[in-house]
């Protein structure tokens, strides 16, 4: 039986294509908020680091009500670090709407996540999304799609799939790229024509697909899913069972239900086939979770979410400065935090080491751990993390494999050269190479993850912030060598105390430093990048020693060069294999590894 008057559909694209504005659009149009309601701009990305940054990094649901059809809406991060939230919520939905840019074509994230729903046989709506920009190229952004989809080995069906052309911040779509909607209903009366209505038994057992576990302090997990058959209701009795895991069967009841209505969550008695849930009240519930009528446990199958490729240390704090900035600071907070992260976060993998202060944290890449490491930093925890390294892999003969990156990059013909070169260096091999429309050069190369790790800041600052760098895993291959991360060493303090501008000013002629007067140091404490490849200590709490006699330049102010501030990104791409970044609420201290300067100069003879 088909449910007609229900519609589940993922928004799916690259990242900064303008799904989550042209939610916000799809909201307004139908009438969720009021005629006189302010609303925030991308109302979708709640938390603080989504807003920030303007990246959506989890899927949120909500709902519209259009001709009196239900259109549950899936917003999806575009981020591939984000990967494993899409790839789970398309389980959730009968069709896909991808949204690509008018301008920029297709990118890496597109192949991927159409990939993904063209693995699942969805159908697809293509929307070619900023068509007002005014470099805008709508008909040859088509003849890009269609090659997409047609080297994605795409069926028939899914090849003639029907285009909308919109500017989600304009509100409005259109049929014709020549021509200028009013408002979105273009695309709505696309979604109802177009994307297939849910199907499924309603006589039939219970059975509900968990694809997104939820997370609030005062109710526990909340798992979302889609009820694939039967009705589910308040206080029914249900058994959890697992694809991956046949031997789960745990008898459970549905304390509290709801569906969701523009923004919120509302309470329901019941839900029938097609309708998009959360559960609460269930407290070991996971994703791939299916909850079942006892009479039939029959588990949907799941894909397994890909595996991290990236690993980090997270370490309580041991500097000399540990405790007095942080509320969270022992092993206990920092080990129940991070498990706790795992209640949402499926792509993350936490692993106790033969230390109890040391925690392993493995993600999709920099970007997924950066933003664990921010949360926590808010949320008043204190702790040090190591530099990101690659989780390798063996082959059945023992050799070592790595985990490889495709890296597509548009830069200003002039800067190509330089881009070329660096990533030669760091093991990339050069696959295509074309010249963009305006002066620009779309270079492809396919480079060990490693060889990524620490790049984007230096990127930045070769393509004098012009360039645009976007990465896809690619699967392993085997290990292509050493690679040199930096190739100028660390100005390092050899004593505790507090910088003062006479130590500063002595110490900028060796390099740049990271820190100004005032700051609090310690010995072993990284204050500047050297302007040699070896390090440097120096002491910059020196004082000038005061004389009876004094010459006529003596009193001259001292000039100190403003001192370069790193973010969170910064610091975690400038730290070696030897350093460490202490990370508290209000500082980001980078550090070495072993602070005594005499044990540090033995271990790196015993390394040598």
């Amino acid at each position: 039986m088909k449910r007609e008057d229900v519609r589940n559909i993922a928004i799916i694209a690259h990242v900064d294509h303008g799904k989550t504005t042209l939610v916000d659009e799809l909201l307004k149009q139908s009438g969720v908020f009021r005629a006189n309601q302010e609303v925030a701009e991308r109302v979708m990305d709640s938390n603080d680091i989504e807003r920030e940054r303007g990246i959506t990094i989890l899927s949120k649901n909500t709902a519209v009500f259009y001709n009196g059809v239900k259109i549950n809406i899936i917003d999806t991060p575009g981020h591939a670090d984000f990967g494993g939230e899409v790839e789970r919520v398309l389980k959730m939905v009968n069709g896909v709407i991808l949204v690509v840019d008018a301008f920029e074509g297709p990118m890496p994230q597109t192949k991927f996540v159409l990939s993904k729903a063209l693995d699942l046989d969805l159908p697809v709506i293509v929307c070619v999304n900023k068509i007002d920009r005014p470099e805008a190229r709508p008909k040859e952004v088509i003849d890009e799609v269609l090659e997409l989809l047609i080297d994605l080995d795409a069926s028939e069906e899914q090849l003639d799939c029907p285009f909308v052309f919109a500017s989600a911040k304009g509100g409005y779509a259109s049929l014709d790229p020549e021509q200028e909607g009013k408002d979105m209903t273009p695309l709505f009366n696309t979604i109802l024509d177009y994307i297939p209505a849910p199907e499924g038994d309603p006589d039939a057992p219970t059975q509900i697909l968990i694809s997104t576990i939820d997370y609030n302090e005062y109710v526990g997990r909340i798992g979302i899913g889609k009820v694939d058959n039967g009705s589910v209701s308040v206080n029914q009795e249900v058994v959890i069972v697992n694809h991956h895991d046949p031997d789960k069967l745990r008898k459970v009841k549905i304390s509290k239900l709801y569906e969701f209505d523009g923004l919120n969550k509302v309470d329901v008695p019941s839900a029938a086939i097609g309708s998009i849930v959360a559960i609460s009240g269930i407290s070991d519930l996971h994703i791939g979770d299916t909850i079942c009528s006892p009479e039939a446990p029959n588990a949907i199958p799941f894909q397994k979410i890909s595996e991290p490729t990236i690993a980090m240390q997270f370490n309580v704090n041991d500097s000399p400065l540990a405790g007095t900035e942080g509320k969270y600071i022992t092993s206990r907070h920092l080990r129940d935090r991070l498990f706790r992260e795992l209640n949402t976060d499926v792509s993350l993998r936490v692993e106790e080491t033969d230390s109890t202060d040391s925690f392993k944290v493995s993600g999709r890449g920099e970007l997924h751990l950066s933003v664990l490491i921010e949360n926590m930093r808010r949320e008043g925890y204190e702790f040090s993390v190591s530099k990101a390294e690659v989780l390798y892999h063996y082959d059945e003969n023992g050799k070592k494999l790595e985990p490889m990156e495709l890296a597509y990059i548009d830069v200003d013909d002039e800067y190509a050269g330089s881009v070329i070169q660096k990533l030669g260096e760091r093991k990339g091999e050069l696959l295509n190479m074309h010249t963009n429309s305006g002066g620009s050069t779309r270079l492809e190369f396919s480079i060990p993850s490693r060889g990524l790790i620490g790049y984007r800041g230096e990127f930045m600052t070769d393509t004098k912030g012009t360039g645009v760098l976007n990465t896809i895993f690619n699967g392993y291959e085997p290990y292509k060598g050493d690679i040199q991360y930096r190739k100028q060493g660390s100005l390092i303090a050899f004593e505790a105390g507090e910088a003062v501008t006479y130590g500063l000013f002595n110490a900028q002629e060796r390099g740049t430093l990271f820190i100004g007067p005032g700051e609090k140091v310690y010995s072993g404490m990284v204050v500047g990048q050297s302007g040699k490849s070896e390090d440097i200590e120096l002491n910059v709490c020196k004082t000038k020693k005061l004389t009876n006699t004094r010459s006529s330049s003596a009193d001259e102010a001292l000039k100190l060069t403003p001192p370069r501030v790193l973010s969170l990104e910064q610091c975690l791409e400038f730290i070696d294999t030897d350093e460490l970044l202490e990370v508290t609420p209000k500082s980001l201290r980078i550090r070495k590894k072993i602070l005594d300067p005499t044990l540090r100069k033995r271990a790196a003879m015993r390394k040598n």
